[in-house]
């Protein structure tokens, strides 16, 4: 098999593209940080769903400025930006749109005209999800997955970069409705909100209670949005990563032979295959946004909890001995 030698030029483009592209993150961070404290580790998963082109999903108690996380990073990339507050009576048609029937004052010809809804966007924030009846949630399943949304048998592409950012309470359930595997498989991240430590907490009520915030700047426009989207599928990744990636992947399943006792005793059911591609392409998004050349199985290491959490369903056993999602993956990364 040929080898084809790669030219200086292409070196020197290829760190061109790293050092925009963390020099975007910088940029993007000092942005954020006019309106968020703290929360660094959430920030810099938020980015890395972003420039990877994956949707993501925030859990956290009432307060931690999810919204405004999101809200903000729309801005510094001058995206599109919409928020569905998702609640019981929601409707289908709420989330994608309508069909409307319309008369033509001179004519008096009826005609029906499609009225878009807030998923037409760049970014959607869908604030708490789990409010809404499986129906509605299903809604954005489509749109999520194949960027298009279908009404009345007539299919509408979606604007890119389309992504989709939800928030959930993790701690009133009643009322609630829980996200069902397949829509959560489709989220690339889930970010955990905690509180903010004492001295972050300080500087957010002085920031909050004080003078106009500064303006966001704009960091980046939607077209250099989807140019670094395309970036990041083009770091080099080894195949011994790759592998490392789905090892960690399978070992979330109980059925599987690599999977350790723990796994079997505590786990229903594990992580999917989209797992690994999601967990593979954040990874790469990670390095890219650091200024590093290739993925590292640190980099898959670092990011196992947000991508594998939410896709592994634990067991009555494990519920009983108060043995989470988290706690098991973090266990396997350790292994």
């Amino acid at each position: 098999m040929a080898v084809h030698p790669v030219s200086r030029d292409d070196v020197a483009a290829e760190v061109e593209l790293v050092r925009r592209a963390t020099a975007a993150r910088s940029a993007i961070v000092a942005e954020v940080s006019k309106r968020i404290i703290g929360q660094k580790d959430v920030v810099e998963q938020l980015l890395v769903a972003m420039f990877a082109g994956g949707h993501g999903l925030l859990i956290g108690v009432p307060g931690l400025a999810k919204t405004t996380l999101v809200s903000t990073a729309a801005q510094c990339l001058d995206l599109a930006f919409s928020r569905i507050q998702f609640t019981p009576d929601l409707m289908p048609s709420d989330v994608t749109g309508t069909e409307v029937l319309e008369e033509d004052r001179v004519t008096g010809k009826r005609t029906f005209r499609f009225a878009r809804g807030p998923v037409f966007t760049n970014i959607l924030l869908a604030d708490e999800i789990n409010r809404t009846p499986p129906k509605t949630q299903a809604a954005l399943l489509e749109a999520m997955q194949e960027g298009k949304v279908t009404v009345a048998g007539t299919t509408y592409p979606l604007d890119s970069p389309f992504l989709v950012f939800a928030t959930q309470n993790p701690i009133e359930q009643e009322g609630t409705y829980p996200l069902p595997e397949a829509q959560l498989d489709r989220f690339m991240l889930a970010m955990r909100m905690e509180y903010p430590d004492h001295e972050d907490e300080v500087e957010v009520v002085r920031s909050v209670t004080g003078p106009h915030a500064e303006p966001i700047a704009k960091v980046l426009s939607p077209d250099q949005v989807l140019e670094l989207q395309g970036i990041v599928r083009r770091v080099p990744t080894a195949d011994f990563v790759i592998r490392h990636a789905v090892g960690l992947v399978r070992r979330t399943r109980p059925g599987d032979e690599t999977a350790p006792k723990e796994v079997r005793d505590y786990v229903a059911w594990g992580a999917g295959p989209r797992a690994a591609q999601h967990l593979v392409l954040a990874a790469k998004a990670f390095a890219l946004l650091r200024g590093e050349f290739t993925v590292t199985p640190d980099h898959v290491n670092e990011l196992a909890l947000p991508v594998l959490a939410h896709r592994v369903v634990v067991n009555f056993h494990a519920e009983a001995e108060r043995v989470g999602p988290v706690e098991i993956v973090r266990r396997l990364v350790k292994a």
